[in-house]
C-alpha cells in the first residue's frame, strides 16, 4: 500500500482532536462512541456494509481493534482512533485501506461519533485528513467512498 521505506506518520493534532493508531488498548472507548453512534456511522463503509450492529460486543470491538493493531504492524492498511486532545474521549475513527478501484491509490473512510456532530467535528476532521493526505502521504489519488463518489458509482466502477 505504502512504499517500504515510507515512514507512516503517526500523529495528526488539531486543537479539537488527535488521530494516532488504535490500538487494543483503546476498545473501551471506542466500543462507547461506536455503540452510542451507530445510527449516523451505519453504512460508513456503503449500504451494504452491516457494521455496526446493536449486537456487537465488546469481545467483537476488542477483536476488531487487535485486527487493526496487527494490519498495521504489517503496514497493510493503516487505521487511526480520534480521541480528544487529552485522550478522554474517542472521538471516531479513520481507515486508510488499500485502493479498492481503478485510478485510485487509497480507499478512506471515516466517521466521528453522533455527540460531535452538530459541532462540525466531521467536517473539520476531513479537511485535515485531506490536507494531511496531501501533505505526508505519498497518495495522489485517494478516493474517499460515500463522500466524492456516490456509492452506485462507487459499486460500478472497477
Amino acid at each position: 500500500m505504502v512504499p517500504g521505506d515510507f515512514v507512516v506518520p503517526e500523529r495528526l493534532e488539531s486543537g479539537r482532536f488527535v488521530l494516532r493508531p488504535i490500538t487494543i488498548h483503546d476498545t473501551v472507548k471506542d466500543y462507547d462512541a461506536v455503540m452510542t453512534s451507530i445510527a449516523d456511522i451505519a453504512g460508513v463503509f456503503g449500504p451494504e456494509s452491516h457494521w455496526p450492529t446493536p449486537e456487537l460486543t465488546l469481545e467483537q470491538d476488542l477483536i476488531d481493534l487487535a485486527w487493526h493493531q496487527k494490519e498495521f504492524q504489517l503496514r497493510s492498511s493503516f487505521t487511526y482512533t480520534v480521541v480528544r486532545p487529552d485522550e478522554s474521549q474517542v472521538l471516531g475513527c479513520v481507515y486508510l485501506l488499500p485502493a479498492q478501484k481503478r485510478d485510485t491509490d487509497c480507499t478512506v473512510y471515516f466517521w466521528a461519533r453522533s455527540s460531535e456532530r452538530a459541532s462540525g467535528l466531521e467536517a473539520s476532521l476531513e479537511q485535515a485528513l485531506r490536507k494531511w493526505l496531501h501533505e505526508r502521504w505519498p497518495f495522489r489519488n485517494p478516493a474517499f467512498p460515500g463522500r466524492d463518489i456516490a456509492w452506485d458509482i462507487w459499486s460500478g466502477m472497477e
